[in-house]
């Protein structure tokens, strides 16, 4: 009788060691696993930033643009509107001297 629970132990040690042994290469694979996980997070989160930053730079770039273009606009307005009132003193003369029959 004693040698059939001598076996019995035994044979439940291996079965614990098969399990441990199952247990540790199973928290190995979720440890690589999880590793793994992390580094693709790790890439998309990345991947994501340099993304908005990419859009940020070309939003100020672009906001930038439409200040130097409305600028330059309104530079040129002001250009236009200067050129045509002196234009515009001409034209009057003009009309003057031909109303009063000068030529």
């Amino acid at each position: 009788m004693n040698e059939k629970r001598i076996r019995q132990v035994l044979g439940i040690e291996e079965q614990a060691q098969s399990i441990h042994q199952a247990a540790v290469h199973e928290a190995e694979q979720l440890q690589i696993q999880a590793e793994q996980d992390a580094q693709t997070l790790v890439e998309q989160v990345r991947s994501a930033a340099h993304e908005e930053a990419r859009r940020l730079i070309e939003e100020a770039q672009t906001e930038e643009d439409r200040v130097q273009i409305l600028t330059e606009a309104k530079q040129e307005s002001r250009r236009i509107e200067t050129l045509a009132l002196s234009y515009f003193d001409r034209a009057v003369g003009y009309v003057l001297d031909q109303i009063a029959g000068k030529e």
